[in-house]
């Protein structure tokens, strides 16, 4: 997985999600497909706003599960619960709500690759080797994914045991797609999930034509171009 332009603007966030001492990975299946991947996920996909969650709902039924009626919102006592936990929590939930903020998804998938690509953010890229999902590391954290019956899951296990978790399901007639993102961090009592919804859609297609000429700029035209 590759960071582009969000990480200039995650990375407070980090911080201050960031704990000591690094957590065990989230657990992810480890059994070798036999066969074909069991559900294909390519195509353009567009966010459905009318479904998922909403990020201050979710705060609000967190701190109420977490304690009684003065937890929630930061500022009541509780013994177990501070108020530096619940600033934290409330991290947790913009570090989620940020990085599942997509309108539009472009996702390829072939016999042995799956890829996700984000606008403007990091790409998810799933790689199989003889039935088994390629674990991979960078200068970011361990990134490892496989599939749970048909729903594809990817785990990013960052830095000082800030991890993410992003669970595929598509629906049965292949139309709709949901993502359910969890981030933990050892500094929170609790993880923090959101479920965002996506349609099927076909891009219009485009008149131009386009080339990377020699001084790297990209030149379009509805017409031919000259090379």
């Amino acid at each position: 997985m590759t960071w582009r332009q969000s990480r200039h603007v995650l990375l407070p966030l980090v911080l201050i999600l960031s704990a000591c001492s690094q957590q065990p990975p989230y657990p992810v299946p480890s059994e070798p497909l036999t066969g074909p991947m069991p559900v294909n996920l390519s195509g353009y996909w567009e966010r459905d706003y009318s479904r998922g969650n909403d990020v201050n709902a979710e705060l609000r039924r967190l701190f109420t599960r977490l304690g009684p009626d003065d937890l929630r919102y930061p500022g009541g006592t509780a013994p177990g619960f501070s108020a530096s936990q619940a600033d934290t929590i409330m991290a947790l939930a913009q570090f989620t709500d940020e990085i599942t903020r997509h309108d539009v998804l472009e996702i390829t998938q072939t016999d042995t690759e799956i890829s996700v690509h984000r606008e403007e953010d990091y790409d998810l890229l799933c790689e199989f080797y003889q039935g088994l999902a390629k674990a991979t590391d960078s200068d970011y954290g361990y990134e490892v994914c496989g599939w749970d019956g048909e729903q594809l899951v990817s785990n990013l296990n960052l830095p000082d045991g800030l991890l993410i978790r992003h669970r595929f399901t598509i629906s049965d007639d292949r139309n709709y797609l949901r993502i359910t993102t969890t981030v933990a961090s050892k500094a929170s009592r609790v993880p923090f999930t959101l479920e965002r919804y996506y349609r099927r859609f076909l891009p219009p297609n485009s008149d131009f034509n386009c080339i990377e000429t020699l001084s790297m700029k990209r030149v379009c035209s509805t017409g031919e171009i000259e090379r």
